[in-house]
């Protein structure tokens, strides 16, 4: 006979903290989608999800692809939307918007010498990673 580990049990608080993500976006956004497994348990009065089974539904339906951008290279907002899917006129209107916290929404360019903006590939990367990702699927 096969001995099956037991399942890891995390609450949603923790669950936020190891994806670096708010509680409020878990309780109120993610767990709420129709792929969330069910809680196999309850620690006083939280439930508790197996992390296997959440961090699946996470990578399929949450986290952003990773993007294949060398680092030390210029791009153009045509080339981060062919890399990335995100397009050249939300780069450049996200440019102007600022978040809650202050910060811009789009980093300023790396490069402006020639016709076109450009930024390097570590910069698009790191805008990526503060960048939200909208979880919605169509039925």
């Amino acid at each position: 006979m096969v001995d099956t580990p037991e399942p890891r049990r995390e609450t949603l608080r923790e669950i936020a903290a190891r994806h670096g993500r708010a509680y409020d976006t878990l309780r109120t956004q993610w767990s709420r989608h129709p792929a969330w497994p069910p809680p196999i348990d309850k620690r006083g009065r939280f439930y508790l999800y197996d992390s296997a089974a959440v961090d699946k539904v996470i990578a399929d339906h949450f986290q952003r692809p990773a993007t294949k951008l060398k680092n030390r290279q210029l791009y153009t907002a045509r080339e981060i939307e062919a890399a990335t899917g995100i397009s050249a006129a939300t780069i450049r209107a996200d440019q102007s918007k600022k978040r809650a916290d202050g910060t811009p929404r789009w980093p300023a360019p790396d490069n402006t010498d020639g016709p076109a903006n450009r930024w390097y590939g570590r910069t698009v990367i790191a805008a990526l990673k503060k960048r939200r990702s909208y979880g919605r699927t169509t039925a």
